[in-house]
């Protein structure tokens, strides 16, 4: 879902997008949040519980001060870059997103190296002793390939351009971290859960991503979905996933089997074809005999 001017001026109860400063969306379904790139007096902007991918439009909202993202599908920390000219930021809240992986202390070492100006982050102050930590043992977040690339014009100066709906050219179509979304769609169908439609995604690429990443996306989206079911439907997910691992086992063991029912389908051809040979054979010689003892009718 698209986050568009009527729905905030709706929410933040205000006449024109500039004069938002506060605005919640908590589980709005959202996968697009260009609409920022319009917004850039927002303070303190609520997106948790949503399904969220790239943060590039908040990189010109340069009065936020708290950013609440968690629950969402934030694939990477190299997100992170784009929150970077952001230097008023004092809150983030970052959890429950695959990009968090699974070492939570040296994720949080990470993040605070590249936002050092944070107070808290997942609702957890933040000490002195963390950032000296964080500068020693953090390790350094990237800005996304994609967005480097599109960051400079060939004459080696900064480029902002806002495209036509309201995404800056750092939002390359052929970033492969997009897909984790398509895969999403994929498993929420499976689940019986409505999908998201195709043409409310940021942006897709033609190009398939690195089945590495593909898979890796898949995962994260499989695990995330998993802690927003109950208890019944787990159960459907178990037998769903019992099922397709049968399929699995029979299709391999049909491929092993096919080469011997083929050849066997060969011998058992050949044989029906040389049998029906040699009935024919005796069929005619019996006929030539019977014609011979037959006497002849005169007319």
């Amino acid at each position: 879902m698209k986050l568009t001017r009527k729905l905030v001026l709706a929410k933040a109860k205000a006449s024109d997008l500039d004069s938002v400063k506060k605005l919640n969306c908590w589980g709005c379904n959202l996968t697009d949040i260009s609409i920022f790139t319009q917004i850039p007096h927002i303070e303190v902007l609520t997106l948790s519980v949503n399904s969220i991918l790239s943060l590039s439009s908040l990189s010109g909202c340069v009065c936020l001060s708290e950013l609440y993202l968690r629950r969402n599908l934030i694939p990477s920390l190299s997100e992170l870059s784009h929150l970077r000219p952001l230097t008023r930021l004092r809150v983030l809240w970052l959890a429950e997103n695959p990009c968090c992986g699974t070492d939570p202390s040296q994720y949080r070492l990470n993040v605070l190296r590249s936002l050092p100006h944070l107070h808290k982050l997942d609702n957890q102050v933040v000490t002195e002793e963390e950032l000296a930590l964080a500068r020693k043992e953090g390790e350094e977040i990237t800005t996304p390939p994609a967005a480097a690339q599109n960051q400079f014009s060939t004459s080696g100066q900064p480029e902002n351009i806002s495209s036509t709906n309201g995404q800056t050219e750092a939002e390359s179509e052929n970033d492969p971290l997009n897909y984790s979304m398509e895969e999403t769609n994929k498993i929420r169908e499976q689940l019986g859960m409505k999908p998201i439609p195709r043409d409310k995604f940021p942006s897709l690429s033609s190009q398939s991503p690195r089945p590495a990443a593909r898979k890796s996306h898949t995962l994260e989206a499989v695990l995330m979905l998993l802690e927003d079911l109950e208890e019944e439907e787990l159960r459907i997910v178990h037998t769903a996933t019992q099922n397709r691992q049968l399929r699995a086992h029979t299709h391999l063991k049909l491929t092993h089997t096919q080469p011997e029912l083929t050849h066997t389908l060969q011998g058992e051809t050949t044989t029906d074809t040389h049998t029906l040979q040699g009935d024919r054979t005796i069929d005619t010689h019996t006929l030539t005999i019977c014609r011979e003892r037959t006497p002849d009718v005169e007319g």
